[in-house]
């Protein structure tokens, strides 16, 4: 069984009165990636700032497995965790491999070897070929590859993904769904990854939580039994069907129990 490594336990946050995330209690397991599922604005972006240390909760923590295999509190600690947000945010005055080597550099290594190091990765992540273009000669979805090798090389346990497909075309949208569960199994990344997208909740993750309600909270989990890599023909299945029934279910109950 592979080991946790990441605890949030009993989050809680309000933003001028008004009580945002209440009680939030998940964890995530080595090489894991588990879905944060719910409605536009019900607060999942701000329990990723909590977990990127960009936010400091008003009670609970978040813990990190360090190199010791003991637990370390990250709370309000920032740089701990990778964070890709639903813009790619490449510079567009540099090349593809200069954005891609970014978190190399920031950390000091030289320029030359950040770029060598970067474009060992660029054939895996469908980018051959790409190295010298600007963003602005990219297509969107290659463009979020660029952006997820960034997230990658900053070189941390864990990668946060706040909607990353969400402005993607639905072919395109499905291609690159498809290929993120080919590399993130490879690399074995631990991901947490958020989405409003129960389609997409099911064909990428291992677990799933509900969260849903104002204040927020974790209403369900859900465990996705399916072998990895998926492909988009596990979405025409009885299987895929009856984990759609009852997500649906749960959405529908809890807007019933918070309305």
């Amino acid at each position: 069984m592979e080991k946790e490594i990441l605890r949030a336990e009993h989050i809680s946050k309000a933003y001028g009165g008004k009580q945002i995330l209440s009680d939030i209690d998940f964890s995530l397991k080595e090489g894991e990636l588990v879905c944060l599922l719910g409605v536009s604005g019900v607060g999942k972006t701000t329990l990723f700032n909590v977990l990127a240390g960009l936010t400091i909760p008003d009670s609970g923590k978040v813990w990190i497995l360090d190199s010791e295999n003991a637990f370390q509190d990250i709370t309000g600690k920032s740089g701990k965790l990778s964070y890709m947000l639903q813009k790619d945010l490449l510079l567009p005055h540099m090349h593809v491999i200069d954005n891609v080597a970014l978190p190399l550099t920031l950390k000091g290594m030289a320029k030359k070897k950040a770029r060598e190091v970067a474009a060992g990765y660029f054939k895996r992540f469908g980018l051959a070929g790409t190295e010298e273009k600007y963003p602005a000669q990219l297509s969107g979805g290659m463009r979020q590859r660029a952006a997820l090798l960034r997230t990658y090389l900053c070189g941390n346990q864990v990668a946060l993904l706040d909607e990353p497909f969400s402005a993607l075309d639905t072919i395109t949208r499905a291609s690159m769904q498809e290929w993120f569960l080919k590399v993130t199994k490879d690399l074995r990344m631990s991901t947490i990854f958020i989405t409003h997208d129960i389609d997409e909740a099911i064909l990428i993750s291992d677990r799933i939580y509900i969260m849903s309600g104002s204040p927020a909270t974790l209403t369900k989990e859900f465990f996705i039994d399916r072998p990895k890599p998926r492909n988009q023909a596990f979405t025409m299945t009885e299987e895929f069907l009856s984990y759609k029934k009852e997500i649906r279910k749960q959405l529908f109950v809890d807007q019933i129990a918070f309305s």
